[in-house]
């Protein structure tokens, strides 16, 4: 008998989608797969050679739990000359990549009947790390007209006694949206004044587009900065998904308890792939600014083709490698046998009918929307949207 613990909780709808396109890819399918988000970019050499440096001198085995000591210092001059924070040793973890982060972190924080306050549309994981940790979700909806950011006194309205924390993810997945300055200064303020923890995922801080410039919540007070815990990692602007390494920030007594959670369980993250971070960090970055600049031009085209559909909508992403198209109004269309009247039946329908893989809105909690990521090469792009378009204009009312 399984335990009500994995009772509560699903598989992550994103992996799900990506493993079906690649099934029906197996099986000789042209799928175009606007899924997952994984940089199409391969590893930079400089971090390989630091890899396999790693292993002929033999650092193969285990490290201390929470990382090696010149890993937490490049992550804590990354802090400093990114975001104006300062940070010591023992208030920064390494861990198996962000996602493993924020489930330290869940652990370290979250208890029975605490609530969690999670904007939607959200990153698909967040709710079931609180879930897991018998905490409560509490879902907070924003809306395309803000360009889905949390309005401070909105997020006030939904503070009870129960209240531990918020989740706050800028630049954002799934919508590719940022937060303005005004707004994080209005929910530090809010936080602050109940006495809140901020857990600031910002996995893509680097991946900003339009001279939009990052701004960690951390960094605007020392108030703040005792209440917030930043969750970062290699993964996406480093092209490193598969090395999983992922870091904390944050007090140093809730760093402590991340640390033993961690020694009980995955131990240290892989010593290789902690040698091939330090390089990452503090080796030539010129190949965030390739990889941006592509990834830019693939948004422009992108956006604009979206928006060319009839019933499809696209504000254009401001960060990481999303867009996030209000689909709504093709909801309650058929063709032949097929009736969309959702995200997830629009999804399935692409992806059967058209051979295009994406991510149904409702999975991230807005089921007005898709997720494609264009973490893909231009031609996949190209003909991607084309299906789409060809697809979609079979669509009729129903």
């Amino acid at each position: 008998m399984l335990s009500k613990r994995a009772g509560k909780i699903k598989p992550s709808p994103t992996l799900a989608m990506d493993a079906k396109a690649k099934a029906m890819k197996a099986s000789g399918v042209d799928v175009v797969n606007f899924g997952v988000g994984e940089p199409d970019f391969d590893t930079p050499d400089n971090i390989k050679e630091a890899a396999i440096k790693a292993i002929k001198d033999g650092f193969t085995k285990y490290t201390p739990v929470g990382g090696i000591d010149p890993l937490k210092d490049a992550v804590i001059e990354k802090f400093r000359k990114d975001n104006n924070l300062e940070y010591a040793r023992d208030e920064v973890i390494v861990s198996c990549g962000a996602k493993h982060s924020l489930y330290n972190i869940a652990q370290a924080l979250y208890g029975p009947g605490d609530e969690v306050i999670i904007p939607s549309p959200y990153w698909v994981s967040y709710p079931d790390q609180v879930i897991l940790n018998d905490a409560v979700p509490v879902f907070v909806k924003t809306y395309e007209k803000d360009k889905f950011m949390l309005k401070p006194d909105v997020l006030e309205s939904h503070i009870t006694k129960k209240t531990k924390a918020i989740i706050l993810n800028s630049p954002s997945n799934p919508t590719g949206l940022t937060y303005d300055k005004k707004t994080i200064e209005g929910i530090a303020g809010v936080a602050l004044k109940h006495n809140l923890y901020v857990i600031s995922d910002e996995i893509y801080e680097k991946l900003t587009y339009d001279g939009f410039t990052h701004i960690s919540i951390a960094s605007l007070s020392n108030e703040i900065k005792a209440r917030t815990l930043v969750v970062n990692g290699l993964s996406k602007a480093y092209a490193m998904t598969g090395w999983r390494i992922g870091y904390t920030a944050g007090p140093k007594d809730i760093i402590r308890a991340m640390t033993n959670i961690q020694s009980q369980s995955t131990s240290n993250p892989a010593s290789i792939a902690q040698k091939a971070a330090v390089e990452a960090l503090t080796g030539p970055q010129d190949f965030i600014k390739t990889m941006l600049s592509e990834f830019d031009r693939r948004r422009k085209f992108l956006v604009t083709e979206l928006n060319s559909i009839s019933g499809i909508s696209c504000l254009t992403p401001t960060g990481a490698f999303y867009a996030f198209p209000n689909t709504s109004k093709l909801y309650g269309k058929h063709a032949d046998e097929n009736k969309v009247s959702s995200s997830s039946e629009l999804a399935l329908y692409l992806l059967e009918k058209a051979s295009v893989a994406l991510v149904p809105g409702d999975a991230f909690g807005d089921n007005d929307y898709i997720r494609l990521s264009y973490a893909t090469s231009m031609d996949n792009i190209r003909k991607g949207v084309e299906r789409i378009k060809e697809a979609v204009n079979r669509l009729k009312q129903a």
